[in-house]
């Protein structure tokens, strides 16, 4: 804080609301008339531009844009009015589902009694309180199902598109259509966000929308109700189900879990998330949803980066319980041993028998290990998969996410706008912003921007830490003009 150039580091913090991870660019930028040439506005030097990564636990400043950004394309599909998205949206079928996953095993966790509200004593036997770090620990460790729960997380995403043509059948049926021909009727859209939960499994929490054949812009035929829409996703939830490869001799069929829950959505008219009638209203879903997008992998569930090595994961600080899940996954996208060279036995290292052999193998290449492709092809060469099911999950890949392969924020094609088309409105609302204080036109300019890559993040942890404290009070400013607002109208 002493330093000279204080202030300038401390405006281009700010510059970038707090990113603690910013990029460092060189170069220029200026507006010029396109007639004569002479230069209307100019930067140049060095300047800092956000991370943009929408994990907090990696950006705060960051993952609140993200989070402001999934916010208006969450309600623009849900209100309309905005985004390209019609108001007639708001009168439309729509429903918020939780989709949950099985048990794996019994875990540590705090029920609470829905007549009394008191708390009951947990399987263990014991109470635990709200931060209790057992709850959702397995009870029985040995017993837990750890290659279910890795195998069900990696099926996420085809389930939820079993889910989705389901639903479509079911809603074909009940209108008397073939499901052929139910795009030429009706069309549903919907907008879905993963939440991690304490045992390190996903939550999916989803806004479905019926809307006509062409989209938002089209009502849906009068016999697509709420009611519909709502018998519709509890009949595909339970008829869903994917086959996972076989591990150990085992084929395991996967399904959504026991708990589901269906509640329609009405206009926005209360302040709260439900109302009176266990309704769920707009703005507050919007920002309920928009939450668990920047949430992500937190320290309390799993890491933020992809594992590297198995010295990496021994040496990562995560609880047991979550340590042994992505010691699964890992395991589960390990190489096997080279059917060529190790036809009886695994490969053990540098004591290996294979490294006596005379000339490489050709199918490891001395590596003494391969994919479970290659050796399928190896021993099946006429009848193997193109790829071996348990390569194609790419497990060590995602071993990080405790397994899950999929998007934490994702829609269909007509839910409403996309994130591309949000930020690139902001890029074009400043840029005419700087025309507006220039007085010119786009006709009457030309654009120079230039700009290289220098580093990548702040200088030392002090400056790191200032940062975080300058995008705190950001954040609370934000807050308060926000509550300020609020109470005015």
């Amino acid at each position: 804080m002493q330093r000279a150039d204080f202030e300038t580091w401390k405006a281009k913090v700010r510059s970038v609301a707090g990113c603690t991870r910013p990029v460092h660019l060189s170069g220029r930028w200026a507006i010029q008339d396109a007639h004569s040439g002479a230069e209307l506005a100019a930067r140049s030097g060095q300047i800092m531009t956000p991370c943009g990564n929408r994990r907090e636990s990696v950006c705060p400043a960051c993952s609140d844009r993200y989070a402001a950004d999934a916010f208006h394309l969450l309600r623009a599909g849900l209100s309309g009015g905005s985004k390209g998205v019609p108001k007639t949206v708001a009168e439309t079928p729509r429903v918020f589902v939780t989709l949950t996953a099985p048990s794996f095993g019994a875990v540590h966790n705090r029920r609470v009694s829905p007549t009394t509200g008191k708390t009951m004593p947990c399987a263990c036997g014991s109470f635990h309180h709200e931060h209790d770090p057992a709850r959702g620990q397995p009870i029985e460790p040995d017993t837990y199902d750890y290659t279910g729960h890795v195998l069900w997380q990696a099926h996420v995403g085809p389930l939820w598109n079993r889910f989705t043509t389901y639903l479509k059948r079911h809603l074909a049926r009940a209108a008397g259509i073939g499901s052929r021909e139910f795009g030429d009727h009706l069309r549903a859209s919907y907008a879905k966000v993963a939440e991690y939960q304490r045992r390190g499994v996903i939550h999916l929490h989803a806004v479905l929308r019926l809307d006509g054949p062409n989209g938002p812009t089209d009502p849906p035929p009068d016999w697509a109700t709420t009611d519909l829409l709502t018998e519709g996703v509890r009949t595909a939830a339970r008829a869903v189900s994917v086959t996972a490869p076989e591990v150990d001799g085992q084929r395991r069929v996967l399904c959504w879990g026991e708990q589901l829950d269906v509640r329609p959505i009405r206009a926005a008219n209360a302040s709260q998330l439900e109302n009176e009638r266990g309704e769920i209203t707009e703005d507050r879903l919007s920002a309920y949803v928009a939450k668990y997008a920047t949430k992500g992998t937190s320290t309390a569930e799993a890491v933020d980066k992809p594992i590297r090595s198995q010295g990496h994961l021994d040496l990562l600080a995560i609880n047991p319980h979550h340590r042994r899940i992505i010691q699964t996954a890992w395991d589960l996208g390990a190489p096997v041993a080279c059917p060529d060279c190790h036809p009886n036995h695994p490969h053990t290292g540098d004591g290996c028998p294979c490294h006596s052999r005379t000339g490489s193998c050709p199918t490891c290449h001395g590596g003494g290990q391969v994919s479970r492709t290659t050796r399928e092809h190896y021993l099946r060469p006429d009848t193997a998969p193109v790829v071996d099911p348990l390569d194609a999950l790419k497990l060590r890949r995602w071993a990080h996410m405790l397994g899950f392969r999929g998007h934490f924020l994702s829609k269909s094609k007509h839910y409403s706008t996309t994130f591309t088309q949000i930020r690139a409105d902001r890029r074009d609302y400043r840029h005419h912003q700087a025309l507006d204080e220039l007085g010119v036109t786009d006709e009457q300019i030309t654009v120079i921007n230039h700009w290289d890559m220098v580093s990548v993040g702040h200088d030392s942890p002090e400056e790191t830490e200032l940062a975080e404290a300058i995008a705190h009070r950001i954040r609370l400013d934000r807050q308060q003009r926000y509550e300020h607002e609020k109470r005015r109208n």
